[in-house]
């Protein structure tokens, strides 16, 4: 099983999650599929607020996380960071970098100050995510199609991350 993701420490307790692909479609697509919420509806979450730099929104995740997200820097098409959880103990960050590559688009996300031990878990989850964002795009509709809610994640979401959980864990590990 191929994966596109790193993991490493930061320090003790916290750590970071990489992951990178590169998709089929021009960077202007790729970023509304990164920020708009009906595009981001097909494939990681659901979003509800102010779309603006410094508000908060709500998000609930494929994966079933749902919380605060505080929009940090938005440079349209190439760079997105956001504060999930802010001025909580859960508090991380995540930042999304895209670069045209002819008529593809790169796209590189990393979330950092997750849990040291947790690292695998979030790897394959972020992998999976990037994954459904592929067939988001490849079919121009949603990755999941059964919905999902704050007690039960999207039934493909869930099972492609219980699939890649062990080799994410197995990377850590080395």
């Amino acid at each position: 099983m191929k994966i596109n993701g790193t993991m490493r420490a930061m320090d003790d307790t916290r750590g970071l999650v990489r992951v990178e692909d590169v998709y089929d479609t021009d960077i202007e697509d790729l970023w509304r599929a990164c920020t708009t919420p009906d595009r981001l509806a097909r494939w990681i979450a659901q979003v509800s607020g102010d779309l603006s730099v410094g508000a908060t929104v709500r998000a609930l995740f494929t994966s079933t996380w749902s919380g605060a997200v505080r929009i940090e820097a938005c440079d349209a098409p190439h760079h997105l960071l956001v504060t999930n959880e802010p001025g909580t103990d859960e508090e991380t960050q995540l930042e999304a970098w895209l670069t045209a590559e002819g008529e593809r688009t790169r796209l590189v996300v990393e979330e950092r100050g997750l849990p040291v031990g947790q690292l695998h878990f979030y790897g394959a989850g972020w992998q999976v995510h990037l994954e459904d964002l592929g067939r988001s795009l490849a079919g121009d509709g949603p990755a999941h199609t059964d919905g999902w809610s704050e007690q039960e994640a999207a039934p493909a979401w869930k099972h492609r991350w219980t699939e890649l959980t062990p080799v994410y864990e197995e990377a850590a590990a080395r």
